[in-house]
């Protein structure tokens, strides 16, 4: 008999498709190694999950660009999430004055209100994910009508022709990820079962268990975006951020300050490392946004039931 892939294997595919967003218009295993988190479960003293946390991260310039006055923020998004956590995300984009989102689009798209996701299989995956979780998705929430909402991203055109130029495809990146994903069972404290999973499918509180489970998997996925990226980079990755910093030089020359980058969150390392080296900024400040929320609500209290006259004593 054929067997499955571990639950916990099926996780990391599903969580790096709400971390790394989809075309929605169109081998080499590395080591973990340490990098700033740009998602973090937030626990409370017994260790339980209390929220899935997405960070801002602030840039200034260092002392050799300090006069230029302008800051970026690294703004890491996931893809499917609670309501609040986009009205929150709609409300800080209103005090940069450029904020430089992803979608690999033909330029100067707009996303309407609402709009719908695509039948590219990361985005149907991700669709999947907001029904079985009872979450919502991004771009039905986020505003990008706003004047200040800036299209810094392939075109289809240019994202295909980078895939083929570098010999790339999706099913040889999922292979990547199987492979990163099986590897970081063998250490995992915690691993994921499929009778875990099965639990979870048939909890009372389903979507709340399955959250849950998920989320755990999260602290596990330090090296799936370096074993997507490879040695030699990657087009979904390395070469989408290139673009938008190419697009973030022309709002610096333009006179734009106060600038925000707003992909998922497993583009954040990369776009960080490219900022310090090339934008010559450092870290500032850190703030985090609940995505989503972990609690497990409390059980309904019975009734209380009335006594009856005749029995009352």
């Amino acid at each position: 008999m054929k067997r499955r892939p571990p639950a916990s294997i099926l996780f990391s595919l599903s969580l790096l498709a709400a971390t790394v967003a989809a075309p929605l218009t169109a081998e080499d295993r590395v080591p973990v190694v340490t990098r700033p988190k740009y998602v973090r479960l937030e626990r409370d003293k017994l260790d339980r999950p209390l929220a899935l946390q997405t960070a801002v991260v602030q840039f200034v310039p260092d002392d050799a660009t300090a006069a230029s006055g302008v800051t970026v923020d690294l703004v890491g998004a996931v893809h499917v999430g609670e309501k609040d956590y986009y009205e929150a995300l709609n409300k800080l984009f209103e005090k940069y004055d450029a904020v430089l989102y992803e979608l690999v689009a033909p330029e100067g798209t707009k996303i309407p209100k609402g709009a719908k996701t695509g039948g590219h299989p990361v985005a149907m995956l991700q669709n999947g994910l907001k029904g079985m979780l009872e979450l919502e998705h991004q771009l039905e929430h986020v505003d990008y009508t706003k004047k200040n909402m800036v299209h810094a991203d392939m075109s289809p055109d240019d994202f295909s022709k980078s895939m083929a130029d570098r010999g790339e495809s999706f099913f040889t990146m999922m292979v990547r990820m199987m492979g990163q994903a099986m590897a970081q069972q063998s250490v995992q404290k915690n691993k994921t079962s499929e009778f875990d999973l099965l639990g979870a499918l048939f909890d009372r509180d389903r979507a709340g268990s399955l959250k849950r489970m998920m989320a755990e998997q999260f602290e596990t996925m330090e090296g799936a975006m370096d074993a997507l990226e490879g040695p030699k980079g990657s087009t979904i990755v390395g070469e989408r951020n290139k673009v938008a910093l190419k697009r973030l030089a022309e709002q610096i020359a333009g006179g734009k300050k106060k600038i925000a980058i707003f992909y998922g969150a497993g583009h954040m390392n990369d776009l960080e490392k490219r900022l310090v080296a090339d934008f010559h900024m450092r870290r500032g400040t850190t703030d985090w946004l609940t995505a989503w929320k972990l609690e497990k609500a409390a059980p309904a209290k019975a009734p209380a039931q009335k006594q009856s006259a005749s029995t009352a004593r």
